[in-house]
């Protein structure tokens, strides 16, 4: 009754757990990098605060409007960069995740695969 026990949890809660804290890690993963509003504002001044209307002669007004562009092209840049980063790392973390879920299912039969392997007189070769 102890290994049905045992089992109906590692197979029930047990594997709800961990699929439940891999969600959770890529929610995590998702909000530090924050793609969402990466995405939203991708072409957005970078760090420029006054990044409003000037006044005064045209050149005046050139310059202020290729500093925002340049700007902008600078913030699209670290953006798409962090954003291909981002997405890079939650890949990762999908893959991790499904293998440690693939693996949380076989981790029951390793005491009976060893034992096969006992029995059968395999030896690991350490060279």
């Amino acid at each position: 009754m102890f290994i049905v026990g045992i089992l109906s949890w590692w197979y029930g809660a047990g594997w709800m757990a961990r699929v439940f804290a891999v969600k959770n890690q890529l929610v995590r993963t998702y909000d530090y990098f924050s793609i969402g509003l990466l995405a939203s504002s991708l072409f957005a001044p970078y760090r420029q605060i006054s990044a409003g209307g000037v006044k005064g002669p045209v050149s005046v007004i050139l310059r202020a409007f290729f500093d925002r562009q340049l700007s902008r092209v600078i913030g699209a840049v670290a953006r798409i960069i962090l954003i291909v980063i981002g997405l890079v790392w939650i890949v990762v973390q999908v893959t991790i995740g499904v293998l440690s879920i693939v693996g949380w299912s076989m981790i029951p039969f390793a005491p009976l695969a060893g034992f096969i392997l006992m029995i059968s007189g395999w030896v690991p070769s350490w060279r």
